[in-house]
């Protein structure tokens, strides 16, 4: 099969590290989309003796300490570690955009996002840049695509991604909320091979409003969209509004194939001590598969050597495991 294309993500942060420490174990099994001087410079800063050898001459029976890099030109490969630089934003998303380019044109066969910084992208003057779920959204003109965290202990599904609190509750409309769980539902159906999934949808007030006493949108946004997707769905268990604080608990976790939270801090920080490591970003309704590490760029920990592997190798794992037989052209 084809390879995967992997982009390390923010210079300054621990992607280009995870990439080259996965290289050295033997791990990463695909084609890094990066510059492949920041890749040596990295090397060198962490004293790890990876190869670096362009992707045209990838053997995938030889990978343990080599990095095949499909080159992409960074403004500043010399990045300090611990520093993430407005200059090298464009380089973020042009590596993006060139690993998407070869998975269109059959040269990859998934995704693997490394962690960009967000504000640092923005500073740089690309404004309208929310996060690699929205990016993808638009670069492949979707309505709408669903974030989802997955581990081996729960999955959870937003309605909602990188909004500020106050600008959740008029954002989650009876058609938001119907048409991120059909794409969830599909994408079980078709890639997970779960034909009958249990969808547990929490609620966006404290104890699901409480029939009204702590807000209205669960009776008036939230359950008529259930009901709906009841009628429609009769063979997917679909339960809910449940109060998010009771929800996760083990017993009635154990109950559902996946969660649908409202907003992006109402369930993944749940997904995240459960599975911190483990849990991987799995983006569904794209035409592609894509996954992505659960954590951020950790500039803290950039260059020192001490950043786990365990996140990128989980989705890369993820991403080889999604992509055999993958339903081209379909919903994901």
């Amino acid at each position: 099969m084809n390879p995967l294309a992997i982009t390390p993500g923010d210079p300054g942060g621990i992607g280009p590290d995870l990439c080259i420490q996965a290289a050295i174990n033997g791990d990463l099994d695909g084609i890094v989309i990066a510059d492949p001087e920041l890749l040596r410079v990295r090397a060198k800063y962490l004293n790890l003796p990876a190869r670096i050898i362009d992707a045209d001459r990838y053997d995938p029976t030889q990978t343990k300490g080599i990095l095949y890099v499909e080159a992409v030109a960074a403004a500043d490969p010399l990045n300090t570690p611990g520093i993430s630089q407005p200059i090298n934003a464009d380089y973020c998303l042009k590596s993006i955009d060139a690993a998407l380019y070869g998975i269109e044109t059959g040269k990859y066969r998934a995704l693997v996002t490394g962690p960009v910084n967000k504000a640092t992208i923005r500073d740089a003057g690309f404004t309208k840049f929310i996060g690699h779920t929205e990016y993808l959204r638009d670069y492949f003109q979707l309505p709408e695509v669903v974030m989802m965290l997955a581990s081996s202990e729960c999955r959870v599904a937003l309605v909602t991604t990188h909004l500020p609190l106050s600008e959740i509750p008029s954002t989650i409309t009876k058609e938001k909320i119907q048409a991120v769980i059909e794409i969830v539902i599909l994408a079980f159906q078709t890639v997970f091979h779960i034909a009958t999934p249990r969808i547990h949808v929490l609620g966006l007030n404290p104890h699901a409003g409480e029939e009204g006493h702590l807000g209205l949108e669960e009776r008036d946004i939230i359950q008529p969209a259930l009901d709906a997707l009841r009628r429609k769905h009769p063979q997917v268990h679909i339960v809910g509004p449940l109060p998010a604080d009771t929800a996760f608990t083990p017993s009635v976790r154990i109950e559902a194939d996946v969660h649908i939270a409202m907003y992006h801090d109402q369930g993944l920080p749940v997904a995240k001590y459960l599975g911190f490591g483990d849990s991987v970003n799995i983006t569904l309704g794209l035409p592609i598969v894509r996954t992505s590490v659960d954590h951020g760029t950790a500039l803290n920990l950039a260059g020192k050597g001490i950043a786990s592997t365990d996140g990128l190798v989980a989705a890369i794992r993820e991403a080889k495991r999604l992509s055999k037989g993958y339903p081209h052209k379909r919903i994901s």
